[in-house]
């Protein structure tokens, strides 16, 4: 169970909207401008977004070995997970959580409905 930094990088962008650019100085991940998650490689771990502090807590309690924080992360409702201890299947759930929060509603609709744009604008829809 591990997650490599090629393997993340293709799940962070396999999601609809998902690009890389620098946050910080350091590579991150988006959701169009939004941001969604980034690797840190002073721990090898990577960086989610929660619902909430309680959540991240609850987390930090249940996986110490795979979830913790840096002072940095402490005010804010993030957690890190060492890319060592995270599987694939975990790491793309948290990712669809935070996607679901961040994704645009015009994105999200045309996923839904992928008429929904084109009907819209009156232009024929294009596939990327």
């Amino acid at each position: 169970m591990s997650v490599t930094k090629a393997q993340y990088k293709k799940i962070a962008l396999s999601f609809p909207g998902g690009n890389e650019k620098p946050s910080y100085g350091k590579p991150s991940f988006f959701i169009d401008k939004k941001f969604f998650t980034r690797w840190r490689d002073e721990e090898n771990a990577i960086v989610l977004i929660v619902e909430s502090i309680d959540e991240r807590d609850m987390l930090l309690e249940a996986d110490p070995k795979t979830f913790f924080i840096t002072d940095h992360y402490r005010n804010y409702p993030s957690v890190l997970a060492y890319a060592a201890k995270i599987d694939t299947k975990t790491l793309r759930g948290m990712l669809e959580r935070r996607w679901q929060k961040i994704v645009p509603k015009k994105r999200k609709a045309s996923l839904e409905d992928p008429a929904a744009p084109a009907k819209k604008a009156g232009k024929p829809l294009t596939k990327r």
